[in-house]
């Protein structure tokens, strides 16, 4: 009526990613690739975009290029906290 119930604007949030066993991943996650042969990554946010960043060779993939085309999950495996190597 008068401007006084204007819908705010939503804030834009990155994607919700899903590995190919639906487990969610989230920024910092290492997870194994299953294209690229890039081997173990981790999960890396910039801006409202997510990265895979290999951990022996330092490529960066976007999570575009990561897609499955069937479920639309990432082509990725999350790595369980109990078989991550311990970071020093």
């Amino acid at each position: 009526m008068f401007g006084l119930f204007k819908k705010k604007p939503k804030e834009k949030q990155p994607p919700q990613l899903l590995d190919l066993n639906s487990n969610p991943i989230n920024e910092g996650d290492h997870v194994t690739s299953l294209r690229y042969e890039m081997g173990e990554c981790k999960v890396v946010l910039e801006g409202l975009e997510y990265f895979y960043e290999s951990i022996s060779t330092g490529e960066r993939v976007s999570y575009v290029k990561m897609v499955d085309a069937i479920t639309e999950n990432q082509k990725v495996l999350k790595i369980v906290a109990e078989d991550q190597p311990q970071e020093k």
